[in-house]
């Protein structure tokens, strides 16, 4: 009887492993990506503990913006409305998710499927033709848990490069390239 229970304890214990070891060879797949320029999703190890800056919603998607602790200390500091930038090593992520109705609270929209995250980071040596912002957004798959560069035929169109934001983002030129609005707390 104990050869039979240490047998299917060690099944078990393979089991996690290999259910584990897929897991941390997702997350490690995840950081390995970059986008052409250089911008790499593991220029933003520790997004999903950032602060929330703002949220936004349309009828395609639902979505926080977080900021790294320099981008909130610049947004404490009064940036961008005060017409001074955002420092260098500020950085944002916005994660998009499908929009669903709340099952206990019809009135409330909440996420759903995973649609993509993308990425900005104040660097105004490495991107200073692009306003000193590096952009990019990596696609997510549910079918593999993995997310991959995202592209032209993404949504939105992505050009895929780090600077792919920054044609939409001259709009806001006067805001250091930045659409976000910090919530009042």
């Amino acid at each position: 009887m104990k050869k039979g229970l240490s047998a299917v304890a060690i099944v078990i214990a393979l089991a996690l492993a290999i259910i584990e070891g897929s897991t941390v060879s997702a997350q490690q797949d995840k950081y390995s990506l970059r986008v052409p320029g250089g911008l790499a999703f593991s220029e933003f190890r520790g997004y999903e503990d950032w602060q929330a800056i703002s949220l936004s919603r349309n009828e395609k998607a639902v979505a926080i913006i977080l900021g790294n602790p320099a981008m909130i200390n610049a947004y404490r500091a009064g940036i961008p409305g005060n017409g001074k930038p955002f420092p260098d090593g500020a950085r944002m992520a916005k994660i998009h998710w499908a929009p669903k109705q709340n099952q206990l609270f019809k009135d409330a929209t909440v996420p759903a499927d995973l649609q993509n995250v993308d990425f900005m980071v104040k660097d105004s040596k490495r991107f200073a033709d692009s306003g000193g912002w590096g952009y990019s957004v990596f696609d997510y798959d549910a079918t593999s848990d993995t997310f991959k560069p995202g592209t032209t035929a993404g949504t939105p169109p992505q050009a895929n490069d780090a600077k792919c934001g920054f044609a939409c983002h001259t709009g806001v030129k006067a805001r250091d390239f930045v659409f976000t609005e910090y919530g009042k707390r």
